[in-house]
């Protein structure tokens, strides 16, 4: 009978996937956030490309977007030996000023890690903070919460799948037909894979940046066409040498 408390096991993991799911759904519908109930225009002002690039992204694409616009304007030089330099030392942005002060005194840095460093500099809290009083963006609980949630689903389905299939191959079963074992298993299988669907539909939204206002947000801001690489990131750049700096990966060690 060993396969009742493989059973047992596989039933704990779906329902503490199914738990964790629930709780993170009911955590982002709180009013506090203000994520479920705020729907319309944003405001009297459309985004900026930092905030469309942010909202698109996280800061990752926010950081991106600074990058290959300094270099277009000449500001900083992308080589496609994976490296940064400043050519200008100063700027008012303060995104821009982030990138040169993370460039360091020497004014060269691997653009690989230069992206890694800028991702969590004061310029991009700042401007993850106005995004989510403004209810445009998820908050950083919610976000981790339902990908967390999302991610143990998802895994519980996949082990519920490899304990049921384990034991039908290798755990004897007598006085229970293979049939039998199979719809006891497809029970705990069907919760997860059934929490997992529903997530998909209802709670994924929340595990990205923009919040469902700011999504709203980012259908206005996509139609420009200065918001192409805020929107959709480097697979936009085509010019050979900025490509190849975000592709090329230098090691800090020779500068």
């Amino acid at each position: 009978m060993l396969w009742i408390p493989l059973l047992l096991l596989a039933c704990g993991a779906s329902a503490l996937a199914g738990a964790r799911l629930c709780l993170a759904a009911v955590r982002a519908a709180d009013p506090v956030f203000r994520l479920t109930d705020r729907r319309g225009r944003p405001g009297g002002r459309p985004l900026t490309l930092t905030e469309t690039a942010f909202l698109s992204g996280g800061p990752a694409r926010v950081v991106e977007l600074t990058l290959v616009a300094m270099a277009r304007r000449g500001r900083l030089l992308l080589a496609h030996t994976g490296w940064a330099t400043a050519v200008v030392p100063d700027s008012g942005d303060p995104m821009e000023r982030a990138v040169l002060g993370a460039l360091g005194p020497e004014g060269q840095y691997p653009v690989a890690a230069l992206r890694a460093r800028l991702a969590d500099c004061e310029a991009v809290r700042a401007l993850a903070a106005r995004l989510t009083a403004a209810g445009l963006a998820v908050p950083e609980e919610i976000r981790s919460r339902v990908n967390g949630a999302m991610r143990q689903v998802r895994l519980s389905a996949l082990f519920v799948l490899a304990v049921g299939l384990g034991t039908l191959l290798a755990v004897p079963h007598p006085g229970h037909s293979t049939a039998e074992l199979a719809g006891w298993f497809g029970l705990p299988f069907l919760l997860a894979a059934g929490c997992a669907l529903i997530g998909r539909i209802e709670i994924l939204p929340y595990a990205r940046w923009a919040s469902p206002l700011g999504e709203e947000a980012l259908q206005e801001a996509a139609a420009r066409a200065d918001a192409a690489l805020a929107v959709h990131g480097l697979r936009v750049v085509h010019e050979p040498q900025l490509r190849a700096a975000f592709t090329t990966y230098a090691s800090a060690d020779t500068v």
